[in-house]
């Protein structure tokens, strides 16, 4: 298994970051890797890559403002997400932790860059985002 953890600070409150990243249906407005989503019920959605590779989310705790996590499953990989949100004054700190086991065992030795690179992306993308 692989994990993976980012953190970030933004000079936003927490709702305004929290109302961003979990509003799942605006994700193709602001993020760089994705064409669409798709909303299977309140506790699943699907995203689909610029390569129409689909990733299915299952939200496993919503605690509003404070915490949000999700198991993801495609058929490359399978794992749990945690983000974690934190006001600090003005600023909010984004913690975001990805564990991620894959199912193809050649991708193994690179699934931790892999993560590393998404989570850099998102958090670059979610910068842009808040600046709008």
């Amino acid at each position: 298994m692989a994990v993976s953890n980012i953190k970030a600070v933004f000079q936003s409150d927490v709702q305004k970051v929290w109302k961003i990243v979990t509003d799942v249906k605006n994700y193709p407005i602001w993020r760089s890797d994705l064409i669409r989503t798709e909303i299977l019920n309140e506790k699943q959605f699907v995203e689909y890559t610029k390569e129409n590779y689909r990733t299915t989310f299952t939200i496993t705790m919503l605690e509003p403002y404070k915490r949000w996590e999700f198991d993801m499953e495609n058929g490359n990989i399978m794992g749990h997400w945690t983000g974690i949100f934190t006001q600090n004054g003005e600023q909010t700190e984004i913690d975001f932790t990805e564990a991620v086991t894959s199912k193809k065992f050649l991708q193994k030795p690179f699934i931790k860059s892999y993560l590393r690179k998404q989570q850099a992306q998102f958090v670059a993308d979610l910068k842009k985002a808040l600046s709008l």
